[in-house]
């Protein structure tokens, strides 16, 4: 179920710094691709939660990290596209 919030939570960013960069006229497609680093950033907080906090191994975390990252990374950078022109 973490997983699941940590995705959606992860989506729902998007959504905000998306609108962000349509309000302060930065763009869409800017706002898409700002948001892949910062959302690596989060994700790898949650790795390392999950590996120093839960007591999971770095193995057991990292298919985690990569779904975690990468679901909302792939959706960003269908955004991108999808907006770029």
């Amino acid at each position: 179920m973490h997983t699941v919030i940590v995705i959606g939570s992860g989506l729902l960013l998007l959504g905000f710094m998306l609108l962000v960069g349509n309000w302060t006229g930065l763009g869409v497609t800017r706002g898409a691709l700002l948001f892949v680093p910062v959302w690596l950033a989060l994700s790898a907080v949650n790795l390392w939660l999950g590996v120093s906090r839960a007591g999971y191994g770095v193995g057991e975390e990292m298919p985690i990290f990569l779904i975690v990252f990468g679901a909302p990374a792939v959706v960003a950078l269908g955004a991108w596209w999808f907006f770029r022109g």
